[in-house]
């Protein structure tokens, strides 16, 4: 009798932390985070140097400061950043704000932008000296290397108006991003899609050593933003202060990463620790005038609705989005962009 009330009891016990797990021990979840909120951010395009700013805001504890457990993972490119937080599969990431533009343009995505990183477009494309490329009137007959729907090949027909040649004299090879320095460095193309930042990767690639050679899409085009900060348009309606706090913890890492390049690529490497330290470094020293242009003055993040609306009428006028296929609240959520 007394061992049957044991085993009774034993069951019982049991069963109650049984029912305790399944319930997660009467907490829940975020509290055994610390009460951390978690959120799944995605790097523009890969772990390069210029995506150091995120991995600042971690290390530094920015957002968790905020009452975020982040989880950072590499992007893809804007068109696939888009789509992965359109659908859900991350609640932010960065995209270049013109290739947004023209993606929304062209297919109804329930994403919005609520910050810039960038004031100044860093698309461009580059070549190595001895190819051929000086400026952008050696552009038509040659072969640019680049992925299919990246931001340089997207927004090409708007710098190739810009530059008046016609985009479709330029060839464009779709090229995993990956095998692109190396691609230059063999001669097998004549340029390559980059952002301006690239161009220490570019040159470290080169076994001859050349001088890259660098054709911004920025020096033509200045009104264009660089990248932006991209989430849900039902997470920037029915929750903006967590889109604020998500947005101010991220630029604090921004704002650390332009006064301390070398700090910021080292705090890069403990999270990925291929990274090159020289070559990040380099990145973010050229990122840094990109982030900050002399002429500018407002706040970090800063979005200007007149500026908005230059950029969508140049669109229209180089025949990238259709006439009245976007307006501003389609592209930015302005009460939530950063003020001064």
């Amino acid at each position: 009798m007394r061992l049957r009330r044991s085993v009774i009891a034993l069951m019982a016990v049991l069963g109650l932390a049984a029912v305790s797990a399944c319930n997660g021990g009467g907490k829940d979840k975020s509290a055994d985070d610390g009460g951390l909120q978690k959120v799944s951010y995605l790097t523009s395009f890969n772990t390069f140097g210029r995506e150091a700013y995120a991995y600042v805001a971690l290390e530094k504890g920015y957002f968790k400061d905020a009452g975020f457990d982040v989880k950072i993972s590499p992007g893809t490119g804007t068109v696939d950043v888009m789509k992965l937080v359109a659908g859900g599969q991350a609640d932010y990431g960065i995209g270049d704000f013109t290739a947004t533009v023209i993606t929304l343009g062209k297919q109804k995505l329930p994403v919005t932008t609520v910050g810039m990183i960038h004031q100044k477009s860093m698309a461009a494309i580059m070549s190595l000296e001895g190819l051929g490329i000086k400026g952008p009137q050696d552009l038509p007959g040659k072969t640019i290397g680049d992925q299919p729907g990246s931001t340089n090949t997207v927004m090409f027909p708007v710098y190739a108006n810009a530059v008046h040649i016609d985009p479709k004299s330029v060839t464009f090879l779709p090229s995993p991003p990956p095998a692109l320095p190396n691609l230059l460095a063999a001669g097998k193309v004549q340029g390559i899609g980059q952002f301006v930042v690239g161009q220490p990767l570019i040159e470290k690639a080169d076994p001859k050593h050349r001088k890259a050679v660098t054709l911004p899409y920025g020096d033509v085009l200045p009104d264009l933003y660089g990248n932006a900060i991209i989430t849900r348009t039902d997470l920037a309606k029915d929750h903006p202060d967590q889109v604020k706090k998500f947005t101010a913890a991220l630029l604090k890492g921004l704002q650390d990463t332009i006064d301390d390049p070398a700090g910021a690529a080292a705090t890069l490497k403990k999270y990925v620790p291929t990274t090159d330290l020289a070559v990040a470094t380099a990145e973010l020293n050229i990122m840094k005038d990109y982030v900050k242009p002399k002429s500018f003055n407002g706040p970090l993040g800063d979005v200007s609705l007149e500026r908005l609306q230059k950029i969508i009428a140049l669109l229209e006028q180089s025949k990238a989005i259709q006439p009245g296929a976007v307006k501003p609240d389609d592209v930015v959520t302005m009460s939530l962009a950063p003020k001064s």
